[in-house]
């Protein structure tokens, strides 16, 4: 029976310092050997899927965190911030003295000042995710294609992440956009780093029904990996889900099972498993 595969990246196909183990590329390659489909389902938008990744061997996408649907290079769905939403944000942020950078598929724009400015914060995430020389890494080894002096008001956009002051920019974010999903990133509560803004509505599980829909597929044959509280609509939705042994509490308390972290190669691990390789 095909079963199909929905795998978070960062965290899950890819460690935290965007290495894929050799073990994961076997694991999907052999699964799709034996007739299974395999999709990424990430918060990326298509401009941060590098090439390392589809050189594994895909059979599409789900990008920002489900804004965007692609089944062997056709858009099956693609909900975008409007070009009034994206002017209205940028405004916003910029009136609060926030920096940001805007997500889309023709690339990562990153604000004025965002590259000093995200400096502390993303050290800080890389050490939470125990990234070796998180204490030195910079801005542009973490998004290494961020365009800098792009232009800001835009009408292709997913999602826009931006850096966080103190939790009330959040709370305050989400009360003066109640027409956009504001949520946030790199860390718990009062301990993010990030908010972001998303198309309301969607999420990594409507994007997944979609793909299933358009694939004339049934969800009883489907399977999620993933790491984090955002990909837990995404474990709820599918028949079978699997979180990383580095994810975080209450992903893995969703996932029907824990495997090992990406880097003791618990993606093969798991694909065994659930005999996706025929083994």
């Amino acid at each position: 029976m095909r079963k199909i595969v929905f795998l978070d990246v960062d965290g899950t196909l890819v460690d935290y310092e965007n290495r894929i183990p050799l073990s994961a590329v076997k694991a999907i390659r052999g699964a799709r050997q034996n007739g299974h489909c395999v999709y990424i389902c990430t918060g990326r938008s298509r401009a941060e899927v590098y090439a390392p990744i589809w050189d594994i061997g895909l059979d599409g996408m789900i990008g920002g965190n489900g804004a965007y649907v692609e089944d062997h290079g056709e858009v099956v769905l693609h909900r975008l911030i409007t070009a009034g939403q994206c002017r209205r944000i940028v405004d916003w942020l910029h009136g609060r003295g926030l920096e940001f950078y805007l997500e889309s598929n023709n690339g990562l724009f990153a604000s004025e000042q965002f590259e000093q400015a995200a400096l502390p914060a993303v050290r800080l995430y890389c050490a939470r995710k125990e990234r070796d020389g998180a204490e030195q890494v910079t801005v542009r080894e973490v998004f290494p294609e961020m365009i800098f002096g792009g232009e800001l008001y835009r009408d292709d956009l997913n999602k826009v992440s931006f850096l966080l002051r103190s939790y009330h920019d959040y709370l305050d974010a989400k009360e003066a956009f109640p027409d956009l999903l504001v949520g946030t990133w790199g860390g718990k509560g009062e301990e993010a780093l990030f908010g972001d803004f998303g198309v309301k509505g969607i999420d990594k599980a409507v994007a997944v029904k979609a793909l299933v829909d358009h694939l004339d597929a049934d969800m009883e044959d489907t399977i999620a990996f993933g790491d984090a509280k955002v990909d837990i609509p995404m474990f709820e939705c599918c028949a079978y889900s699997v979180c990383m042994g580095s994810g975080g509490t209450e992903a893995k308390a969703a996932a029907d099972y824990v495997t090992d972290d990406v880097e003791a190669d618990g993606l093969y691990k798991a694909f065994v498993r659930l005999g996706l390789l025929g083994e």
